[in-house]
């Protein structure tokens, strides 16, 4: 866990305006029980993209692990209503179970009922990312297992959005994809974004 914690302090450092960069240090720690640390880099992340919905995600479920009862809700609250206005229907039905556990009052949605958008756009799946009902892409985007899981969970403007911010995870920590290790990196940082397993 430390390993991945210096990874995405040097990839944070190397580009402060990397959202990516400052969310997987938010997550790392977060998933380290080092809640404290994991508020800065998750506040950064949504300084600099303020319609990340999961960021609003994992901070509200820090502040909840830290006993922040209120903090969390306003957090949560607010994190729902980007999730909601961008269709990102994962996030922000995980944000609305937290709320409730909370005690708060979930938002009234204003998306359209997953179902119904995925009859209206003929979508055979929905994205492990956004959440949103979409269409599998045309073709594998890369091969192998991982290739395949992709394009069983990945959405066409989701997998656009990570060839950029692989790029810059290629630069930031001068990975080598000739090399077993800086692939396995590369392809850990892939996952993370495109929150696959």
């Amino acid at each position: 866990m430390s390993d991945r914690i210096e990874q995405f302090q040097k990839m944070a450092e190397a580009d402060p305006e990397n959202e990516m960069g400052h969310f997987s240090l938010g997550k790392a720690y977060l998933d380290a029980g080092r809640f404290a640390e994991a508020i800065a880099p998750l506040n950064r992340t949504l300084e600099l993209n303020p319609t990340f919905s999961k960021a609003y995600h994992l901070l509200g479920e820090t502040r909840r692990k830290m006993g922040e009862t209120d903090e969390a809700l306003k957090t949560l609250t607010r994190g729902f209503e980007v999730a909601d206005e961008k269709g990102d229907l994962m996030p922000r039905d995980a944000m609305a179970q937290i709320i409730t556990e909370l005690g708060g009052q979930v938002p009234q949605s204003k998306a359209p009922e997953p179902k119904t958008a995925a009859a209206q756009d003929g979508a055979d799946f929905f994205c492990s990312r956004c959440g949103r009902p979409s269409s599998r892409m045309t073709e594998r985007p890369i091969k192998g297992d991982l290739g395949e899981k992709i394009w069983n969970h990945v959405c066409e403007p989701c997998w656009r959005e990570w060839i950029g911010m692989g790029t810059k995870v290629i630069n930031e920590l001068s990975l080598q994809l000739a090399d077993a290790k800086s692939q396995k990196t590369f392809d850990e940082h892939m996952k993370e974004f495109l929150q696959i397993v």
